[in-house]
């Protein structure tokens, strides 16, 4: 496992204060119980589907727009609504899966389908790429699979370095190792030697590794990392799906290994 991040003592200067505060109330949050939770963040959801910015609502009506050109316009506000609200249950998800204490996580109903393909990779001693997406319950999902198999993670850090400290320190309590996205040499090295990270590709960093590739029919820039990573590693590629229950609870679902990835074209694999 990753030894956790040290702390500094610059990390307490006042430049830093706003995200200690931020921090703490994370930490408060975590301490409820799961149902008022689920309260909290429908009530937050409400207040951010009402006070987001009219740049971020016309994207994202644009983008629904693109991707279901089939909905008429009424139905098409609903999800926009809907997709708005689920921003305040993500906050107290990211809370819990942050900073909720181990029995509390144990106390959320979740079912989880195909750990056999997992156990299967690990019995062979290979490398498992776990592929999902930037839903907003990834976080608290994947704190959820690592209860049965420890996993890493690939993540973005956070510009403030009070907040990454503290948060790659909780990441650390359920996770074998975090690896940032220019910790390439690590991430395969970490894959050649049988471990399992969860990484989610569908992103446009805008730089050299980028692939336009269709995605609901429109062709979307997105990064080429997982052919890379699978060709690098000779690790398997796992697809990792999850879904909040509309009445609270999480259902997981993990595929079998993709067949014959990675191919020689980077574009058919990101695909």
């Amino acid at each position: 496992p990753q030894s956790p991040p040290s702390f500094r003592a610059a990390l307490l200067a006042p430049r830093h204060w706003p995200a200690w505060l931020g921090l703490g109330v994370i930490w408060l949050v975590a301490r409820l119980p799961y149902p008022a939770l689920l309260a909290l963040g429908r009530v937050m959801g409400w207040l951010a589907a009402r006070l987001i910015g009219p740049d971020r609502r016309d994207t994202a009506r644009r983008n629904l727009a693109l991707c279901f050109p089939e909905l008429d316009d009424a139905q098409r506000a609903r999800l926009l609504e809907l997709n708005l609200r689920d921003s305040g249950i993500m906050l107290v998800e990211f809370a819990l899966a942050w900073m909720g204490s181990g029995s509390a996580i144990g106390r959320i109903p979740v079912t989880i389908e195909g750990l056999e393909h997992l156990e299967a990779a690990h019995a062979q001693k290979r490398g498992v790429l776990l592929v999902g997406a930037h839903f907003s319950h990834l976080e608290l999902c994947a704190r959820l699979v690592s209860q049965r198999i420890r996993i890493a993670g690939m993540y973005r850090e956070h510009d403030d370095a009070a907040f990454e400290w503290a948060i790659k320190d909780a990441r650390l309590h359920y996770a074998s190792a975090m690896f940032t996205k220019d910790e390439i040499r690590q991430t395969v090295r970490w894959l050649k030697a049988g471990g399992t990270i969860w990484y989610a590709p569908d992103q446009d960093m805008r730089g050299k590794d980028v692939v336009f590739a269709p995605f609901f029919g429109i062709e979307a820039a997105t990064i080429t990392a997982t052919h890379h990573l699978a060709r690098l590693s000779g690790a398997l590629v796992i697809p990792f799906f999850h879904k909040r229950l509309e009445n609270g609870g999480y259902a997981i679902r993990l595929e079998q290994p993709l067949p014959d990835f990675p191919g020689d074209d980077a574009v058919a694999d990101t695909t």
